[in-house]
């Protein structure tokens, strides 16, 4: 059966890495029959300027209707001075609601070939494999009330809120542990439950959870000594689940362990396996058009794509062997160059990765 596959660049780099990864669907199509069809939309920023609108009711449509999407980035500094309601980033926040996309997964895998570039001490980061579980849709990023209000006394206070129900809590947790029954059988849950009431019942509904599953080690750490953790011992963590903000800082953080930014990907499910795959990295305003922004993060998103949405394993075993190839071949944009590399462009990755394919 085919499956649609719907296309956003979005802004910025976004049209220059999304169409190295559609180079690689259209190889397995090629290659190897993956039954596919690709519909391109406009989301973010471009959308804006096209229609006024960050996620165009037809995206939406489009999006619902497909099995997967691929996404760029989204935002840049020319739509800032916008109001905050209409900003590129609403696009992809309605997205995720839109869809459902509750579980965020975020690998960070450091590849052998790239240990030079982590700025940590290879010892500290060789053979580095953790998958951070973002909770997605909800948390401070969603919370009602939220905005900028004028007191009584004429001074403006800006307000967010942070909300859990329980139920939430216990679905991204079970989507950890799940995912972990298959790596290390070890989840550390991240939150801030010596001050948050809210991450208290974090905490609370993880361990309940964790009770259908006898054979994880669940292990609890605050946020704040989570981020030094990972700079301090990195390879401690198997799986980690957290919250939507905190999720959204550690996942960034990961990303310097594994060299640059620009090599991880990501998943955002729903509760039926449908997702949106994308590069965690942003859309890069100062070096887009410049044809040097690395394609990889959003090639291994094509990976995850195969492997979470589309049941193609195989397929995705054989995307993640090319990279893994062309990064034996020596080939480096520019955020991963090292002495002894060549240095190449975004379309040069992406044409090797599509050849090692074939």
């Amino acid at each position: 059966m085919t499956k649609k596959i719907l296309i956003l660049p979005g802004d910025g780099i976004g049209p220059e890495i999304v169409a190295e990864a559609v180079k690689v669907l259209a190889a397995l199509r090629e290659g190897y029959g993956l039954d596919i069809e690709m519909e391109e939309a406009l989301v973010g920023g471009a959308a804006i300027d096209a229609v006024g609108n960050p996620l165009p009711e037809e995206t939406l449509r489009l999006a619902r209707a497909s099995d997967a999407v691929l996404l760029g980035a989204v935002g840049g500094p020319k739509w800032e001075p916008l109001d905050i309601s209409v900003r590129p980033e609403k696009g992809l926040l309605g997205l995720r609601a839109g869809l459902g996309l509750f579980a965020n997964l975020r690998p960070a895998i450091l590849y052998p070939q790239l240990a030079d570039a982590s700025t940590l001490r290879p010892e500290v980061v060789s053979g580095l494999d953790i998958l951070i579980v973002r909770e997605l849709t909800g948390g401070i990023y969603f919370g009602q009330p939220r905005g900028i209000r004028i007191l009584d006394d004429g001074e403006r206070q800006g307000l967010n809120t942070l909300v859990y129900r329980e139920s939430e809590i216990r679905r991204i947790c079970r989507v950890a542990f799940e995912i972990a029954m298959k790596r290390g059988k070890r989840v550390c849950s991240v939150d801030k439950a010596n001050v948050l009431e809210c991450t208290e019942l974090w905490r609370q509904v993880a361990v309940e959870t964790a009770q259908a599953f006898p054979e994880i080690e669940l292990s609890h750490m605050y946020v704040d000594n989570a981020a030094m953790q990972l700079v301090r011992r990195p390879k401690q963590f198997d799986v980690i689940v957290t919250d939507n903000m905190f999720g959204d800082i550690l996942s960034d953080e990961a990303s310097m362990l594994t060299g640059s930014i620009g090599m991880l990907p990501s998943a955002s499910l729903n509760e039926t396996g449908k997702g949106m795959y994308e590069p965690i990295h942003g859309s890069a305003p100062d070096i887009a058009g410049q044809g040097i922004a690395n394609p990889l993060a959003t090639i291994l998103s094509v990976a995850m794509m195969l492997r979470y949405t589309l049941d193609q394993p195989a397929l995705a075993d054989r995307v993640e062997a090319a990279v893994r190839g062309v990064l034996d071949a020596g080939l480096r944009t520019p955020d991963i160059y090292s002495p002894g590399n060549q240095r190449v462009g975004t379309a040069v990755i992406g044409d090797a990765v599509a050849r090692a394919l074939g």
